[in-house]
């Protein structure tokens, strides 16, 4: 695995950027050689915290975590990624093995352990888009009490989802075709 570690409001010294090494480098049993580990360590507000990315092809493994010690940050986010990845093994040996298993070790896709259940389906919702503006989708979305809204955006006539933020802000998502 190669790592790009990176700090935002701290000064990652060399003995973090190997324990994030070492921590995230036990996950090198999953992963061939050339996959590309980015961590980020910041600090907001005195609570340490880690965001580590590692995109693959089709798709992507992201998890953060944040507390008072960046170490134990750093030690909840290796059992969050792995737990991710065991779950999407399931998904990998349901597909023929293809691009989606390329940059995982043979040995972890032909190792006997099942990855958890499958992923089940329990209700659908089927509603009506009505278009309308950003700003009136996060009101939407507010007098629904949601974490996320999925509407037509007026200006672009695009499938667009608004949610809020942990800090309490707003973001909005727009499709790239």
């Amino acid at each position: 695995m190669r790592f790009i570690i990176s700090g935002k409001n701290i000064q990652v010294t060399e003995s973090m950027k190997e324990v994030v090494r070492e921590k995230i480098g036990r996950l090198d049993k999953y992963f061939k050689e050339d996959v590309e580990v980015q961590a980020t360590l910041s600090v907001e507000k005195d609570r340490q915290k880690i965001e580590v990315t590692i995109p693959m092809k089709g798709h992507i493994i992201r998890a953060e975590e944040e507390s008072d010690d960046m170490y134990v940050s750093i030690d909840i986010v290796v059992d969050i990624i792995e737990r991710q990845i065991r779950k999407y093994k399931t998904k990998l040996l349901k597909r023929k093995k293809g691009e989606a298993a390329e940059g995982y070790t043979q040995s972890f896709l032909q190792d006997e352990e099942p990855g958890e259940e499958e992923i089940k389906i329990v209700r659908t919702k089927r509603f009506g888009f009505k278009p309308m503006k950003p700003e009136e989708a996060c009101v939407q979305m507010e007098l629904l009490r949601h974490g996320f809204f999925v509407f037509v955006n007026g200006d672009t006539e695009e499938v667009n989802v608004v949610y809020k933020r942990k800090d309490g802000s707003y973001g909005i998502i727009e499709p790239e075709f």
